[in-house]
């Protein structure tokens, strides 16, 4: 089992409590996925007031330390702020006795989830100004006593008032209208040694939160010289002329001309309008309409809101928190509520909000579990994940028919316009967000014309089958395309390979953004380098015409599962199998040979699509399957529960135990004689292996 972060070495327990600190904020900026997560739930462990909406925050947790990025991190989270000289507040004495801290006036506690629902039963709820949606760290952190403020009797009297000391330097600091700027080195050096350090040394930027300028912003941006965002796709025809067959075009991206009609654009904020997507949501900006909600609404008194609270299901009232220990169905009862929370999700994605991201993710997961139609926005408060946010987004959406978040997202210009280059194939949240802020560029017509020969092969591709990578492809093609697949696979080795199609098909989708299948053969030696042997076969009969990726990073390795630590001792990725990520299109169609007989040049007119062939060894297979069947919620809560409950690291291509690096055998592989003869029924060892119920694909569409 993993040793706990908080112990130090010789096994003297960490006593570091921040439960006195004012609302603390991490930015992602410069910060691992895994890395951001981690540092939120210890930052939780230790009792510390983790927020997700950076205008509530006194402390931002940082890597970036220039001002320049620092600043223009604020403004992507929709918060501007003015730099206060060193010299502009005053530092107030510290206290230097026990007495004296005693007559601090103490933090108001914030009552848990348990707390206010009990309350609700006299007197309505309350909403305070926390709208953060709650993540699983959260919920433990909630489950928690409340930290106690007085230090132990049993401390000496002089490291009593050393830490008090400390502590009342921090807060004189802190407790300030500004907003500052600390490096995370500081919370990682605390919770090594386990005691408060001082913090003046790791202040990186003290600001004021002002009002943002008028002439910055998307919505606001000059029309002379800024082109009207438009939104609008460029057909596929204009863009294959454009583009040329994938020749490379001309930069003229750093003509004078262009940087000039863009250069007001580059320096406005990214999230432009009027309307703040940071970490507290669109909402965030009217607080006070939303906070009376809850209290009371029209719909209530119309009769729309029920008053009766059904028994809550045994997941909810055991506060279970992993989506991997619970039936998520592909059609909830509260689908149309859900689908308003994800386009709020993408935006929060859009806007570089990973912590947003995360607890809507939890919140969306959980909703999707919930087996009944919610009657009541108080009922959302029982369930793990949801808190008085998300019940205001329910009653906005139960008043209105939309919530007014989901809605803004939809609306505004700049997010039209992040979604338009989010969508090419190839292209993340990160690089779509450069291609607008950055190259200025306003739809699909500007890449090929302007950053053509600066893209990657991959994202011309997307580019260039934008709307056909867009199109969904049904069941029935998408067995086509396995059974083609399988035959190719079996011409290469032999009749014992098996194929299952995984992701959304075999979650029960009836239309697919992709293809997903995973390729298998009981004997080790066949799947080695097998997944170049197949894509050689497919290309030379003319099913395959781009190869986006073909890696091989489980057959160098010998098939062996991923190691825990990397030689540099940093974590690996989550999927290292072999595989090919390729562009599919049917060589035949139906006019075929009279199209080539009038012209011999005729272009094959069926649909390109993507597809994924995913290698793995028999002996983890099981590994495989669950690893790309479920939502991606349940595949992050299927590794947390392996990290947390388990003590184990899980990936595609199998177990290890954390700190000894040792193989666990999950699937039985050692037994020679009793090993799985199915993938499914790997799979269904490696539920049992971890303790979990088995749940059939279409149970873990958490989204």
């Amino acid at each position: 089992m993993e040793s706990n972060p908080h112990n130090l070495e010789g096994g003297q327990q960490s006593q570091l409590d921040l439960s006195f600190l004012p609302p603390i904020f991490i930015s992602a900026t410069h910060l691992e996925l895994a890395d951001l997560h981690d540092l939120e739930d210890q930052i939780l462990e230790v009792g510390g007031n983790l927020t997700y909406d950076i205008k509530e925050a006194r402390i931002v947790l940082s890597k970036a330390e220039r001002k320049r990025r620092i600043e223009l991190d604020f403004r992507c989270s929709g918060l501007w702020v003015e730099q206060v000289r060193p010299d502009s507040t005053a530092e107030a004495e510290p206290i230097n006795t026990v007495a004296e801290s005693a007559l601090r006036p103490t933090k108001r506690r914030k009552l848990d989830r348990s707390e206010e629902v009990g309350k609700s039963e006299d007197k309505a709820v309350v909403i305070d100004e926390d709208d953060s949606t709650a993540s699983e760290a959260e919920e433990h952190a909630r489950a928690r006593p409340e930290p106690v403020r007085s230090l132990s009797s049993t401390t000496p009297l002089d490291a009593r008032g050393e830490k008090t000391r400390i502590e009342d330097r921090v807060l004189t600091l802190l407790d300030s209208e500004t907003v500052k700027v600390i490096k995370v080195e500081w919370f990682e050096r605390m919770l090594k040694t386990g005691r408060m350090l001082p913090v003046d040394e790791f202040i990186t930027y003290e600001g004021r939160v002002v009002s943002k300028p008028p002439e910055v912003g998307g919505s606001t941006a000059s029309k002379a010289s800024v082109p009207t965002p438009t939104g609008k796709l460029a057909s596929p025809k204009t863009i294959l002329e454009r583009a040329k067959a994938d020749a490379p075009q001309k930069d003229h991206s750093s003509h004078g001309y262009r940087a000039h009609n863009y250069r007001r654009m580059r320096d406005q904020a990214p999230t432009g309008g009027d309307t703040s997507f940071s970490h507290g949501g669109p909402d965030s900006t009217d607080k006070t309409k939303y906070a009376h909600l809850l209290q009371e609404t029209t719909s209530e008194h119309e009769g729309n809101i029920s008053s009766e609270i059904p028994e809550m299901p045994d997941w909810v009232k055991k506060n279970v928190k992993y989506a991997c220990e619970r039936l998520t169905s592909a059609d909830p009862p509260n689908k149309a509520f859900i689908d308003q929370l994800e386009k709020i999700k993408l935006a929060r994605l859009l806007t570089h909000d990973e912590i947003g991201v995360r607890a809507y993710c939890t919140s969306i997961a959980s909703l999707a579990a919930y087996p009944y139609r919610i009657s009541n926005p108080r009922e959302l408060l029982h369930i793990p994940g949801c808190d008085v946010k998300i019940a205001n987004l329910y009653i906005d959406y139960v008043n209105n028919g939309v919530c007014k978040a989901a809605l803004d997202a939809e609306n505004n210009e700049d997010l039209k316009i992040l979604r338009l280059f989010y969508n090419i194939w190839g292209v993340g949240a990160t690089t779509a967000r450069e291609f607008y802020y950055q190259r200025c560029w306003r739809d699909l017509d500007d890449i090929v014309e302007y950053g053509w020969s600066g893209l990657s092969r991959v994202q011309q591709i997307g580019v260039k089958y934008y709307d056909e990578f867009l199109s969904a492809i049904p069941r029935s093609e998408v067995e086509q395309i396995a059974e083609t697949i399988t035959r190719h696979a079996k011409s290469v080795r032999d009749e014992k390979i098996q194929t299952l199609l995984v992701g959304g098909y075999r979650r029960g989708k009836a239309e697919c953004g992709d293809v997903d299948l995973i390729v298998s053969h009981p004997d080790e030696e066949m799947t080695k380098d097998l997944v170049s042997d197949i894509v050689a076969s497919l290309e030379k009969e003319g099913w395959v015409t781009h190869t986006l990726l073909l890696a091989l990073t489980n057959t160098l390795r010998g098939q062996q599962t991923l190691a825990y630590k990397s030689e540099e001792g940093k974590g690996s990725g989550f999927d290292t199998l072999d595989k090919a990520l390729v562009v599919w299109q049917d060589p035949s169609w139906a006019t075929q040979d009279q199209d080539l007989a009038a012209n011999p040049k005729a272009k094959n007119p069926n649909v390109h699509r993507r597809v994924d062939i995913i290698i793995s060894p028999w002996r983890t297979v099981g590994c495989a399957v669950a690893g790309w069947s479920g939502g991606t919620t349940f595949q992050r809560d299927l590794r947390r529960y392996a990290k947390n409950v388990k003590g184990w690291k899980f990936d595609s291509s199998g177990v290890r135990e954390r700190g000894s690096g040792r193989v666990v055998d999950v699937e039985g592989w050692g037994d020679e004689k009793n090993r799985a003869k199915t993938m499914v029924e790997a799979e269904q060892r490696v539920f049992e292996g971890f303790g979990l119920e088995y749940r059939e694909p279409w149970e873990r569409c958490t989204g």
